[in-house]
C-alpha cells in the first residue's frame, strides 16, 4: 500500500494541541477526523485530560483561505438564542485553529426515518425560530441581491458549461434572466432573519444529556430571507419526505413562527410561495457546487446527490407560469448534454 502523503498542516494542527497545556493535557497523536465538509476546513478529534471534556474537535481552518473569526461570532449569536453550538474552548487565530467542543457523531442524517423524523424536526424547528427571534440588525452581513445573483450564477458556470458541457444560446440566456430576476425580486421581498445558510441533516446533530439539535457549520451566516432554513431543512439534498410530509412540517414551523411574532405572511398560501421561490434559488445553487466540488475539488461525493436537487429543482419551476422559461431550459440541456465518465 502507498505511503500516505506528508501532511505538514496536520503537523502543526498537533504541535498546537500538544501546547494548549495541563489544563487540557490533550494527546496530539489521539487526532482522528471528525468529518470534512465542502470548505477548506476540516476538523479532528482529539482525547483530552479534561474533565468536562474528554474528547473535544479541533477546526483546521488555513488562514489562507478561511477567517474562524465569523465561526465564533455566530457561535456567540446563536448560543446567546438559547441553541446548543459548540462552544469555543479555545483558539489560534492566527495560524486558524479552533478548539471546539465535541457534540458527537451522531447527525440527524444518520438516524432520521419514519419513526423518529417528528421529534427530530419538531425540535430542529423549535431551535431555528429561536434563531430567527434572535436577530438583530448589524450583527450579520446582508444577504443581499450581489450575494443572491454569485450564488444562482453557479449554476450556468458550473452545471451548465462544465458538467453538462453546454453553451447556453443568445434567447435561453435571455430566460435564464428573466427567471433569476423573478426569483432575485421574491426572495429580496422577503422578511429578513438570521440564516444559517445550511441549517439541514448533515449539520444537525443528535445529542444525548442537551437540548436538540446540536448546530454546526454555522460560520456562512448571513441576514436574509425567512424561508431560507426552512428549506434548508425540509428540501434538503441528502434525505428526500414526500410532499406532504414536508407541507405538515412546514405548516406547523410557519404555526411556531407567528406565536414567536416572527415576520413569517399571515397567509400560508402566500409562505408557501415564497417557501418554493426560495428554495428554487437555493436548490440552482446546489447543483453549481455540487459540480464545483467535482470538477474543481475532486469531491465525487455530492453528484449522487444532483438527481433529488434537480427534482426539486423541476417540481417548483413547473408550478408557476412566471418559471415555466426554466422547465424549457432544462429539457433542452437534458436532450443535448452528454456528461463524460458517468451516467445518473
Amino acid at each position: 500500500m502507498a505511503a500516505l502523503p506528508h501532511d505538514p498542516r496536520l503537523d502543526q494542527l498537533k504541535a498546537w494541541v500538544a501546547g494548549l497545556g495541563p489544563a487540557w493535557s490533550a494527546d496530539p497523536e489521539s487526532c482522528v477526523p471528525a468529518s470534512a465538509d465542502a470548505s477548506f476546513r476540516r476538523y479532528f478529534r482529539v482525547r483530552t485530560g479534561h474533565h468536562a471534556h474528554p474528547t473535544a474537535i479541533v477546526m483546521d481552518a488555513p488562514p489562507a483561505h478561511e477567517d474562524c473569526r465569523p465561526f465564533i461570532h455566530v457561535c456567540q449569536l446563536f448560543g446567546a438564542a438559547g441553541v446548543t453550538v459548540p462552544t469555543v474552548l479555545a483558539q489560534d487565530l492566527e495560524q486558524g485553529f479552533l478548539l471546539l467542543a465535541d457534540l458527537g457523531s451522531q447527525t440527524y442524517l444518520s438516524k432520521l426515518d419514519d419513526s423518529s423524523a417528528h421529534g427530530l424536526y419538531t425540535d430542529a424547528a423549535a431551535a431555528l425560530v429561536r434563531i430567527q427571534a434572535a436577530t438583530r440588525p448589524g450583527e450579520l452581513p446582508a444577504y443581499d441581491r450581489a450575494l443572491l445573483q454569485r450564488e444562482l450564477d453557479l449554476f450556468p458556470q458550473w452545471y451548465v458549461a462544465r458538467h453538462l458541457g453546454a453553451t447556453l444560446t443568445e434567447a435561453q440566456q435571455a430566460d435564464w434572466h428573466e427567471v433569476t430576476e423573478a426569483l432575485l425580486a421574491n426572495n429580496l421581498a422577503q422578511p429578513q432573519v438570521y440564516v444559517h445558510r445550511d441549517f439541514h441533516s448533515r449539520n444537525l446533530m443528535v445529542l444525548e444529556g442537551a437540548a436538540n439539535p446540536g448546530v454546526l457549520d454555522f460560520q456562512d451566516a448571513v441576514a436574509g430571507p425567512i424561508t431560507y432554513d426552512a428549506v434548508s431543512l425540509w428540501r434538503d439534498a441528502y434525505i428526500e419526505w414526500e410532499e406532504e410530509q414536508q407541507l405538515d412540517w412546514l405548516i406547523r414551523y410557519w404555526e411556531r413562527a407567528r406565536k414567536a411574532a416572527l415576520p413569517v405572511n399571515p397567509d400560508f398560501g402566500e409562505f408557501y410561495r415564497d417557501f418554493e421561490w426560495m428554495g428554487l434559488q437555493r436548490h440552482l445553487k446546489v447543483l453549481g457546487i455540487f459540480a464545483r466540488l467535482y470538477h474543481r475539488d475532486g469531491k465525487d461525493g455530492y453528484l449522487a446527490n444532483l438527481p433529488l436537487v434537480m427534482k426539486y429543482t423541476r417540481q417548483v419551476a413547473g408550478r408557476y407560469t412566471e418559471l415555466r422559461k426554466l422547465i424549457r431550459l432544462l429539457d433542452a440541456l437534458e436532450g443535448a448534454a452528454s456528461p463524460a465518465g458517468y451516467t445518473f
